[in-house]
């Protein structure tokens, strides 16, 4: 079983309360106020690959930059419900239900452009050399759902909002957009439950998954490997699923009780953790301990549960791990933000 785990919290206002709140905090934590706030679910936590930063990203009108040791800087924006960064960690872009993405500077907290669109931005993400970036919108009145692919000029100020590619996606919501093995394919995801590959200069459909060994419920989460030779997807219908990137073919499939809201695969060893539960809008009539809101983690080749970390209140939203794969953070619908240290005993689990 997964040892013990050290807890950080990255936000410290209690559920349901408006009033400042600090604490003296860790060697390893970033000092900060938030101030006045209501508690409100986070979607999406990433870690920096090169510098010590956690972003966290939720409905509230700003995003948070933590940097380990330093003060945090908070970017303004409404409704953010997807972030992403580049390699080197020096820029940020994000996408938002107020029908634009944003090109913003880490280290400044800078606003750098603007990706205006007719419907709500969801997803987004860098390709590999961070030239080009891949953002699906949602349906919206009479438009489709679609997938948008921009050109990210070097100079800021040489940046223009042209599409160089776009897919008229299919019905529903795509959730997930991501580039494929050398930004030759993007691969997305969404609420049909079909995972698609698209070839991503002409945007033809190369491949969809079979329906019968493919998702049933729409899919949350998708996330590469670090190679990116294989990805995992997470869905409503209670699994998460490993596939191979160039072909599209079912490699494992990890069998859960709670619906699956969020995943993630650890850099160092063969471990996957889905994170989700119980629908949100039963939480608040739920106990925790039967809402299921563990962070789960598999082997990801035997695919058998390998232990849980507890923690938080709600439906896990959003876990990412550490590129050194020594940690893992999580986000979830009870407005947290958790940090969990990984205790020597785990880099010796055996099955």
């Amino acid at each position: 079983m997964v040892s013990r785990f050290t807890f950080q919290r990255l936000h410290l206002s209690p559920p349901f309360s408006n009033s400042r709140h600090r604490k003296t905090l860790t060697e390893d934590e970033a000092d900060f106020d938030e101030g006045p706030r209501e508690a409100t679910h986070v979607p999406q936590v990433q870690q920096g690959r090169r510098s010590p930063l956690l972003l966290r990203q939720g409905p509230q009108p700003y995003c948070l930059v933590r940097r380990q040791r330093r003060t945090p800087r908070h970017l303004p924006r409404p409704q953010r419900r997807r972030l992403v960064l580049r390699r080197d960690s020096g820029r940020l872009i994000t996408g938002s239900a107020d029908q634009t993405a944003k090109l913003w500077n880490v280290q400044s907290g800078q606003q750098l452009f603007t990706f205006n669109f007719d419907s709500p931005a969801r997803s987004v993400d860098f390709s590999v050399g961070d030239k080009l970036a891949v953002i699906t919108t949602d349906p919206f009145m009479e438009l489709p759902s679609a997938i948008h692919v921009k050109r990210i000029a070097k100079d800021p100020s040489e940046q223009t909002g042209e599409s160089v590619l776009l897919i008229k996606g299919p019905q529903g919501r795509i959730n997930r957009a991501v580039w494929g093995p050398l930004n030759r394919t993007i691969i997305s995801a969404g609420e049909d439950a079909v995972i698609r590959i698209w070839d991503s200069e002409t945007g033809k459909l190369l491949k969809e998954s079979d329906k019968e060994s493919g998702h049933k419920k729409t899919v949350t989460s998708l996330v590469k490997s670090a190679d990116g030779s294989h990805f995992l997807t997470g869905s409503l219908d209670k699994s998460a699923r490993l596939w191979d990137t160039r072909t599209l073919t079912l490699i494992k499939t990890y069998v859960t009780e709670r619906p699956v809201n969020a995943v993630a695969m650890s850099p160092l060893l063969d471990h996957v953790v889905l994170g989700g539960g119980q629908d949100a809008s039963a939480v608040t009539t739920t106990d925790h301990r039967a809402g299921k809101f563990e962070a789960k983690f598999y082997d990801k080749i035997l695919q058998e549960e390998i232990g849980g970390v507890k923690g938080h209140f709600g439906p896990i939203n959003a876990l990412a791990f550490n590129p050194d794969g020594k940690s893992f953070s999580s986000g979830g619908e009870d407005g947290y933000v958790r940090l969990h240290h990984f205790d020597p005993d785990y880099f010796n689990i055996k099955i």
